[in-house]
């Protein structure tokens, strides 16, 4: 694969990681260690480390058409019939960071589930070099992954999750899977994008970008956009913004200045803690809004 296709929206920004310790990063092995991905670049030391007090956390087996797909889920205790936040992860598996957000949303109340679904190619985290990954995620059909979203939906439900409330968030790859969803379910309260890419690059297996979804959308979507991020251009974001209030379908958008695209993501060189925390307290809001969260 050439440096050129490499280049996706989903590794904008990731180096190799050196086998040492940099100031400000672990080594290769403490991040192995706590659950991050090799493949995702140089993991942060103070990353942010949510605890399970008050919650029931743990993996899930969910059903699915061809088998079970593993999962993490995070849950309030003591509360009956919490709503349900789909967790969309990145192209790097179910590792640290996203099962920290997803505890991050039980916190709030949700019942917050995390799918693994590329279950079928292995397991993400093991891969270290975007190369050998990069083909495993793009062959993942968007049909398959909206199924394997539903399930997850009938899964929370079957544990007492309130999927009358049920929202959607998604950073990187699985922001885009946040829009995708959104044009897909009629269950869905509101969704949360966290730079997911308008526009896809010609996949046969993914019929229809976001973009060309803005006159499906059945949920309102809130998408938030790094100004400075290199696999987005803000002209992108424009036009799917465009389309929407062509369509006339509720979304809303926030860019943060300077910011480059996983500004989020708190394990990366990428983190920028200001954007990150205005984008968590937005996306808090937009779920409030549309009685997601209480």
């Amino acid at each position: 694969m050439s440096a050129e296709s490499m280049q996706t929206s989903d590794v904008i920004g990731l180096t190799k990681v050196a086998p040492f310790s940099r100031r400000g990063f672990m080594t290769a092995t403490a991040a192995v260690t706590a659950g991050y991905t090799l493949a995702a670049g140089p993991v942060r030391a103070d990353v942010i480390k949510t605890d399970t007090d008050g919650l029931t956390a743990g993996e899930a087996k969910i059903k699915v058409a061809d088998g079970e797909m593993p999962g993490y889920f995070a849950r309030p205790n003591g509360v009956s019939n919490p709503p349900v936040v789909l967790v969309a992860m990145e192209i790097f598996g179910l590792h640290e960071y996203v099962r920290d957000v997803t505890r991050r949303l039980a916190k709030l109340g949700a019942f917050a589930v995390a799918p693994d679904y590329y279950f079928r190619k292995g397991d993400l985290t093991k891969i270290t070099d975007i190369p050998q990954l990069l083909p495993l995620v793009n062959s993942k059909p968007d049909a398959e992954l909206l199924s394997d979203l539903d399930s997850t939906v009938a899964w929370a439900k079957s544990q007492g999750g309130d999927t009358g409330r049920l929202g959607i968030i998604g950073f990187c790859r699985g922001g885009r899977t946040v829009w995708e969803y959104s044009a897909h379910s009629g269950a869905l309260k509101a969704g949360v994008a966290f730079y997911g890419p308008p526009v896809d690059p010609p996949n046969p297996l993914w019929p229809k970008s976001p973009t060309q979804l803005a006159p499906e959308m059945k949920a309102p979507v809130l998408g938030l956009y790094g100004e400075a991020d290199t696999g987005i251009p803000m002209a992108q974001v424009e036009a799917l913004k465009a389309a929407l209030a062509e369509a006339k379908k509720p979304a809303e958008f926030k860019i943060y200045p300077g910011a480059p695209h996983g500004f989020h993501a708190d394990y990366r060189s990428s983190y920028r803690k200001e954007a990150a925390d205005d984008a968590w307290s937005q996306m808090q809001g937009w779920l409030k809004k549309y009685k997601v969260l209480g």
